[in-house]
């Protein structure tokens, strides 16, 4: 297949780097358009109020490669509209990630950059994919570059399952989800994840995160913090979330012809 690979962690993630070398290795066609800087939490919003530059760049993916200044929305609707050759015709569907951290459950989906590139891709009539893996902020900063971790060996081996099962899936889920459906597969990957992790079909968890933001300073301003989530799903549901807690690979289908 002929795609076009998003992320919000932005090009120097080395998740994308992962999912890109996997898509490479597996036969498919990549162009590669991502977010200059890291863009996670802004959903599918746009950067309506300022305008956006794209540039090619070349980071070593093997691959065409676009940096935008924007967010993952700008990245992909840029791409389709200006930047690929032949415009939406030039691809098969979108993929996009590998995202720090899990995209799971009611209250992060809506929010999370990698799904929405995934979503934009949708919009244009495109079969879509999102990937997201269950990673520490330590394993984080010591594969971008911080204090090495002892854990690290298995930190990259779990990130390499992981693409080679995001080659895989999109090589079966894409072709038979097929164009113009409004549909987006959200996969996350639990950690540890190896070649024999099963994939199991969920639904969103339904949760509440309350407190998100700091109570107000001094200067009346608020910061963004984290904050445990409330889970209300009903126990007999399989949601993504239960499933990454038990070591699978969660796939939700996100239908928004539902909504």
């Amino acid at each position: 297949m002929r795609l076009l690979i998003s992320n919000d962690d932005g090009i120097r993630s080395p998740l994308l780097h992962a999912l890109v070398a996997a898509l490479l290795s597996a036969g498919h066609d990549l162009f590669v358009v991502a977010p200059l800087q890291e863009q996670s939490w802004t959903g599918a919003s746009k950067c309506r109020h300022r305008p956006v530059a794209s540039a090619r760049t070349d980071h070593g993916l093997g691959a065409p490669t676009w940096t935008v200044d924007g967010t993952p929305a700008d990245c992909v609707n840029i791409a389709l509209a200006h930047l690929l050759p032949g415009g939406v015709a030039a691809v098969d569907g979108v993929v996009t990630g590998i995202n720090l951290g899990l995209n799971t459950t009611l209250g992060f989906i809506g929010a999370s950059g990698t799904i929405a590139a995934a979503w934009e891709g949708a919009l244009h009539g495109l079969p879509s994919m999102a990937c997201s893996q269950d990673l520490t902020y330590d394993e984080w900063h010591a594969l971008t570059g911080g204090q090495p971790l002892d854990s690290l060996p298995a930190t990259r081996a779990t990130i390499a399952a992981s693409a080679a099962h995001a080659a895989r899936l999109a090589a079966e889920l894409l072709p038979a989800t097929g164009p113009g459906r409004f549909v987006v597969h959200n996969l996350n990957f639990p950690k540890p994840c190896t070649a024999a992790s099963a994939v199991v079909r969920t639904v969103p968890a339904r949760v509440i995160v309350p407190g998100l933001f700091s109570p107000a300073a001094d200067d009346g301003t608020h910061r963004f913090v984290f904050s445990d989530v409330i889970d209300r799903s009903p126990p007999d549901l399989v949601t993504d979330k239960s499933a990454v807690a038990a070591g699978h690979i969660s796939h939700s289908v996100l239908d928004y012809t539902r909504l």
